[in-house]
């Protein structure tokens, strides 16, 4: 009896919708190659391979954010200490945006994040951390009710827009000004519709908003009405009434308020 490799070749070889004849005829079963231990593995770092990554990171995302009742992204340095006023100023914002009935989404690290996921806790409301793989990142804080740790920064960022009705941006650096001006670009853009920006902190802000006035609206950068696609304030509760005036909340039946914040 002929054996698995002194077996003839065969005539015609059908590969699931793929038929090979002749001498495109492949050795061996799909299965086989599949399940071949001494094969190269140089293809989990190839782009085919990337893709099916990053399809699986907007498939885990997807699933595990798409019945959040009405959420708020905040934004704000990790560097943000505990002990500061802008620490405190999150934790209010977080409990502040879980009283008018949003949920909390952050990026999950410290700082100002982990005061705006403390605050939404405390009040009771779903606290939501986005993490991100960074080779200096300690992981999600512990006020973190639902967290999502990704490996590339555009889906990670596309979560915050998707599940969020509108931006609350606390003080922060080079992460935290990505994360605003992709905001406004995709407002000012009309990619998202009715998304309210809320830069909190006057003198913090006062620097860039001067900048964009005198020098990016003034040479033409930009029109003078794209100032309008943000407000700034030194208040809590005007904070929660700016994006609360652009946004309805909507409670997912089962679930609770939930905030985000961002890094």
């Amino acid at each position: 009896m002929a054996t698995p490799q002194t077996a003839d070749v065969p005539e015609e070889q059908r590969l699931g919708p793929v038929v090979r004849r002749r001498e495109q005829i492949q050795p061996g079963t799909t299965d086989q190659r599949l399940l071949d231990t001494k094969s190269d593995s140089s293809w989990v770092h190839t782009d085919p391979w990337r893709v099916m990554r990053i399809q699986s990171e907007f498939v885990e995302g997807f699933g595990a954010l798409a019945e959040l009742p009405s959420a708020i992204s905040v934004f704000g340095s990790a560097r943000t200490g505990p002990e500061s006023f802008e620490y405190q100023t999150g934790v209010e914002l977080g409990k502040a945006l879980v009283e008018a009935g949003f949920a909390v989404i952050t990026g999950g690290g410290p700082g100002a994040m982990e005061a705006a996921n403390k605050g939404a806790r405390e009040a009771g409301g779903v606290s939501v951390g986005l993490g991100i793989e960074l080779p200096f990142e300690q992981g999600l804080n512990r006020h973190v009710d639902i967290g999502v740790n990704f490996r590339y920064f555009f889906v990670r960022k596309t979560m915050f827009v998707k599940y969020a009705q509108g931006f609350v941006v606390l003080p922060g650096g080079l992460g935290t000004l990505d994360e605003l001006f992709e905001a406004l670009t995709l407002v000012q853009t009309r990619k998202v519709t009715r998304f309210p920006i809320v830069l909190f902190g006057r003198e913090y802000w006062s620097g860039l908003v001067d900048w964009l006035r005198d020098t990016v609206v003034a040479q033409g950068k930009c029109a003078a009405k794209d100032l309008l696609l943000f407000h700034v304030t030194d208040d809590v509760e005007e904070a929660v009434a700016l994006v609360t005036k652009e946004t309805e909340p909507r409670r997912h039946p089962g679930s609770g308020p939930a905030v985000a914040v961002g890094a």
